[in-house]
């Protein structure tokens, strides 16, 4: 019993701090495009709104014909008041954030500040219904628990508003509105199922109303880091930096979880997926490669060393490139056409080289960084950059030319390194390959698509590491998370067919 308490205490006290915390969180301005922050917000308040009509409903059917109740729909102080009046505010805002998505579509007139400040209104809209959901849930509580009975499903055209058309049954609005003792498992299960039937709102919705309403349940940290899965796994620009915000948001609590390094390369690879040519803006990449970096540097001891190891990599190269393209315009505009920008381009060759070490295309920033010291006849500094290439890069395109500008400076041409002497430039891209790429904006990447908890195409054959946490009643032991970067802990066993009894031999008549 005691060990019950101290559970209750723990969970109580971590609720608390999570709606702080989170409120904090939530204040700071989004990423992405303007157009792209209005998208986030609305389906913030478009959540938010349906979570709050079924909450509203279960008190009213907890109201039904109780004639002492049957004015708290206009009681703004009552639970229900509360509710429906929070409802309402989500109907305003969510018109703002439309009004303002189309001045901004139709190009008009509006103050620069008009995004920023419809952010902060939602985010702190956001910190008050979640107080009122979590404030509102002894009044939707029944104390008797309904675990493993029937509930009861209502006729109705649409789950709120999410789906529809025609009749059919709703069974969800009573599974959010009451609060009943093991409906928390319950909750997490249906969510579950239906992120892995790709209905990422309803299943949002679903783990969210544990998060709101069950604050002393087990399954509650799981379920934010289902939340941020479910963004992930959606992966559109918007959900990818919802999910972004998610996993910090779980990272803030749960930093020593043994789950804490897949959730810093979830956020590192949801950056990525947002990565685009190198000729692009390179913010998403800076971010991606800090990201990664933490990841190495926080968990060195980490079974994903080498999956981070790759993905910065590729994440460097992006960035390399970046700079490369850069630098080459003031190499042309320098060296090929004498109109200066030479120290432009030497100080961006000069960042990949201290940056990216391992950058695939290194042979030419080190011919390309010796000759605008040549230029500036400083032949020694040229000398080394030349002699790095025979030596580094003796398969190089560059190695012929650097062994002729040796020569004429009268330096040593240097041996080739006997761990290099095999280092191959990298492989050309075939001609569909990169038209595709360009095409679609497309940089390739080494990226798990699954999320942490669950996979992005559900195999019922396979046990995942959310079906181990409904089996463990809401957490998951550190030797059984997988000792390599998946979700999958292992295949299903089929389930035993009862061996029928051996029949008796005929008697001989």
């Amino acid at each position: 019993m005691v060990r019950i308490s101290f559970r209750f205490i723990v969970l109580s006290l971590f609720a608390a701090a999570m709606f702080s915390i989170t409120a904090a969180a939530q204040s700071r301005p989004l990423d992405g495009s303007e157009t792209q922050r209005l998208d986030v917000m609305r389906d913030k308040l478009d959540r938010m709104k349906r979570s709050l009509s079924a909450a509203a409903a279960g008190l009213k059917d907890e109201n039904k014909g109780d004639k002492t109740k049957k004015n708290d729909k206009e009681n703004l102080d009552s639970p229900l008041g509360r509710l429906l009046a929070l409802e309402k505010e989500a109907s305003k805002l969510l018109s703002d954030v439309n009004n303002l998505k189309g001045k901004i579509d139709r190009g008009e007139k509006r103050e620069k500040t008009d995004v920023d400040n419809l952010e902060q209104s939602v985010s702190e809209f956001q910190a008050r219904v979640e107080k009122v959901q979590s404030d509102t849930a002894a009044a939707r509580a029944n104390p008797e628990s309904r675990v493993g009975q029937a509930r009861e499903i209502k006729k109705k055209k649409k789950f709120l508003g999410i789906f529809g058309g025609g009749s059919g049954n709703d069974e969800y609005d009573e599974l959010m509105g009451a609060v009943i003792p093991g409906r928390d498992r319950e909750l997490f299960i249906v969510a579950t199922r239906e992120v892995r039937k790709r209905n990422y709102d309803v299943g949002r919705l679903l783990f969210q109303t544990i998060i709101t309403t069950y604050p002393d349940s087990p399954y509650l940290p799981m379920s934010k880091l289902a939340v941020a899965d479910s963004f992930f796994l959606e992966g559109s620009t918007s959900a990818l930096i919802q999910a972004i915000a998610a996993y910090q948001d779980w990272l803030t609590f749960f930093p020593t979880h043994p789950l804490a390094d897949r959730v810093v390369l979830k956020i590192a690879e949801a950056e990525m997926r947002q990565i685009g040519l190198p000729d692009r803006d390179a913010t998403r990449a800076k971010r991606a490669e800090t990201r990664l970096k933490a990841l190495l540097q926080q968990y060195p001891n980490s079974i994903l060393r080498a999956e981070a190891q790759t993905r910065l990599s590729e994440v460097q190269d992006n960035l390399g490139l970046h700079n490369l393209f850069i630098a080459n315009y003031y190499y042309i505009l320098s060296v090929d056409q004498k109109k200066g920008g030479l120290k432009g381009a030497q100080s961006r060759y000069r960042e990949i080289l201290d940056k990216y070490p391992n950058f695939k295309f290194m042979d030419e920033v080190l011919y390309k960084t010796a000759v605008t010291y040549q230029i500036e006849e400083e032949t020694d500094q040229a000398a080394r950059y030349f002699q790095r290439i025979v030596a580094d890069y003796p398969n190089s395109e560059y190695v012929e030319k650097a062994k002729e500008q040796l020569t004429l400076i009268g330096a040593p041409i240097p041996a080739v390194n006997p761990e290099r002497a095999n280092a191959l430039p990298p492989e050309d891209v075939s001609f569909f390959q990169n038209f595709r790429n360009q095409l679609f904006g497309i940089y390739p990447m080494t990226i798990d698509k699954n999320g942490v908890l669950m996979t992005k195409d559900f195999d019922k054959e396979k046990f995942e590491m959310i079906d181990q946490i409904i089996e463990n009643q809401g957490d998951i032991l550190v030797n059984q998370i997988p000792k390599a970067l998946t979700t999958v802990i292992s295949q299903r066993q089929p389930v035993a067919q009862p061996v029928p009894a051996p029949t008796a031999p005929p008697r001989e008549q």
